[in-house]
């Protein structure tokens, strides 16, 4: 999911708010902004402080007129940790913004500092929305986002491909957009990303869960292990597990003759990902969905510190989910 920008698109509108916590979003709203304001002036002088440094009087320091009427660009970082008193020179600065000045606030979006989000929202500044992903189809639109900024074609297949390869990390996955699309022509295809990321996509937590659910649980095994030895967490991997399996139990209680992109729309799952889960689901039985689940939810527990040997738990649990994949 890209940053979404509210009130107005204008980069050098007097304030912008950056807020969340995803780091890549942050610095993206932040750079957008300063290459605007050097746009249109390439002597801007660019101020980029931490919560700390801006004290009571610093903001009117910052941004008083200038001898030489520079355009300048103040970017405060953790906003929601100012002091009250700073606080309150930033809402007196928000209701009389100066000419030739961008003020960005970067806040994390909580309850902490709320007021002075709202003071803010309340004067109209201009807000880039920059979420903490935590969800795999986050993280999957924001790679088709970042494919289509780069003015490329990717299939979809490709874009989950590059997500489980790469994993939760915004910055590894815009990288890899942009080495692919540099390196690639035509469109890119998970046989490309294949390629490009063998090992990383061939032990990613995705590839354990889908050899798992298909009763492979001799590859499974031998991906888990490669897996963790390069450094796949292996929380990650019980959330791919518990994703595999509930995604057989959702559409093994679907009605049967439904077209995939009416059941894409009723499980929230792509098309594409229909077709594979029903060549998966094949041989499972509700029992078995059952038994798999019941592994995965103690292997969750024991990678969280519930048991002295997380792996053990993770093999076992992958042992059992191959199994139920035959228990009809």
């Amino acid at each position: 999911m890209a940053a979404r920008k509210k009130t107005t698109e204008d980069p050098l509108a007097p304030v912008t708010l950056a807020v969340g916590q995803e780091e890549l979003l942050i610095d993206r709203a932040v750079q957008q902004v300063v290459a605007a304001a050097r746009a249109a002036d390439a002597d801007t002088d660019v101020r980029d402080l931490a919560s700390g440094e801006l004290q009571p009087g610093t903001l009117a320091e910052l941004t008083s007129p200038s001898l030489f009427s520079e355009r300048k660009v103040v970017v405060v970082r953790a906003a929601q940790d100012l002091s009250a008193d700073t606080v309150k020179d930033v809402k007196a600065y928000l209701g009389a913004p100066a000419e030739e000045i961008t003020l960005v606030l970067v806040h994390a979006g909580g309850a902490k500092g709320k007021a002075l989000l709202d003071a803010a929202r309340k004067a109209g500044a201009r807000e880039v929305e920059c979420p903490k992903m935590t969800k795999p189809a986050d993280r999957l639109a924001f790679v088709r986002g970042e494919f289509r900024t780069l003015g490329r074609s990717a299939t979809p297949e490709a874009c989950q491909a590059l997500v489980d390869s790469i994993g939760s990390d915004l910055r590894e996955l815009a990288s890899a957009c942009a080495q692919l699309t540099a390196d690639v022509e035509g469109t890119i295809d998970d046989a490309v990303v294949g390629r490009y990321y063998t090992g990383r996509a061939e032990a990613s937590s995705f590839t354990v869960a889908d050899r798992a659910v298909e009763g492979r649980a001799a590859e499974a095994l031998e991906t888990l292990r490669w897996a963790l030895a390069t450094g796949v967490a292996p929380v990650l991997i019980t959330s791919a597990l518990a994703q595999g399996v509930r995604s057989i139990g959702k559409l093994a209680s679907a009605p049967r003759g439904a077209r995939p992109g009416d059941l894409a729309r009723e499980l929230g799952m792509p098309p594409w990902k229909i077709d594979r889960v029903r060549q998966q689901m094949r041989g499972w039985s509700a029992d078995g969905v059952a038994t798999a689940l019941r592994a995965v939810a103690e292997a969750d527990a024991a990678v969280k510190g519930a048991a002295s040997d997380p792996e053990y738990a993770l093999e076992r649990a992958v042992v059992t989910i191959a199994g139920a994949a035959r228990s009809r």
